[in-house]
């Protein structure tokens, strides 16, 4: 029997093959403690802005806490363990998940495609993105597109300043999910508690920023590559925001399926079954507790389920958000 065959029977037959991550966490200016507050995390700051959950980039990778590759970084499993991951044909593993808080509105920003990323951003994937709002205030708001109708007027609305005609506000309440496609002008704002789904890259264009000043300075902005990337006119967004609040009981329910992800949510409530059967399958529970077989999760858990393991089951009383590609 081949080494090969011996790793695909141990990884069809053994549970310690989930990998449970330990997150890595991002301060930022419009940050705050709510992570901390919300999901028991041990947080860096108090203005802290970003989990990432899920994370296999080269600035910041989860670190697998318990089973047979305690230690190891995701990025590093993925380069080692190709087969985990479906022996994908990828340079670096696909997606990353994050959850964000936001004390303050983030930059009003945009990000590029693969192909303007990869020639202008050292190889860089681009960033298509999107978003499950957990928790927001009431009659919140998120910025979502532009009023530009041509490059001209886009160039001439950026660089005059002209904030409140150029970008689009549209209104959000919790469960609601959203796609940001790659050249969407968007900006998270203060208040929000978000589960981002993305490709993996950490390129963001700034477009405007307030006039924030960080360390008595302003932050840089990318107003170049911001009206290169920028989708004019933009897209219909009638059919962007769908809600999700109240899905199926112990069922994967897809929220969206593209050529860069498909993300589900799951409500367990008592028993389910999932059988793994994408390249490998990232799992985050955003609220309640339960089990995954029998190794106890949490609110702010995230873990990934590799190729050809066994069906696993869920048990408990808890929402998960799960992608695969």
């Amino acid at each position: 029997m081949t080494k090969d065959t011996n790793e695909e029977i141990n990884i069809n037959n053994s549970n310690e093959q989930i990998l449970f991550l330990e997150p890595v966490f991002k301060e930022r200016i419009w940050g705050g403690s709510h992570l901390r507050d919300e999901f028991n995390y041990n947080i860096p700051s108090d203005n802290t802005g970003e989990c990432w959950g899920i994370a296999a980039h080269d600035n910041g990778s989860s670190i697998v806490k318990d089973g047979i590759y305690k230690g190891k970084t995701l990025k590093e499993l993925f380069t080692e363990k190709p087969e985990l991951f479906g022996n994908i044909d990828n340079d670096r593993f696909p997606l990353l998940v994050k959850v964000i808080y936001t004390k303050e509105d983030c930059s009003i920003q945009v990000h590029p495609d693969d192909e303007y990323a990869k020639a202008n951003e050292n190889g860089s994937l681009g960033k298509n993105e999107c978003w499950y709002i957990l928790d927001c205030e009431e009659n919140a708001e998120i910025v979502l597109g532009h009023n530009a109708k041509t490059r001209e007027e886009l160039k001439e609305m950026i660089e005059g300043s002209k904030w409140d005609s150029f970008i689009s506000k549209v209104p959000i309440k919790k469960g609601d999910f959203i796609q940001i496609d790659s050249g969407t002008v968007h900006t998270i704002t203060g208040g929000l508690m978000v589960l981002e789904t993305q490709q993996n890259s950490d390129v963001t264009y700034r477009v405007y920023d307030y006039d924030r000043l960080q360390n008595g300075k302003p932050r840089e902005l990318h107003v170049k590559e911001s009206i290169d990337v920028i989708t004019v006119p933009e897209k219909d967004k009638s059919e962007i925001i769908k809600n999700f609040s109240n899905t199926a009981e112990n069922e994967m329910v897809e929220m969206i399926s593209n050529s860069h992800y498909t993300v589900w949510k799951l409500r367990v409530t008592d028993t389910m079954k999932v059988v793994q059967d994408k390249a490998f399958m990232n799992m985050s529970v955003v609220s309640g507790e339960g089990m995954v077989n029998n190794y106890p999760v949490k609110k702010g858990d995230h873990f990934l389920l590799p190729s050809k393991i066994a069906p696993v089951t869920l048990t408990g009383n808890m929402t998960i958000i799960a992608s695969a590609i």
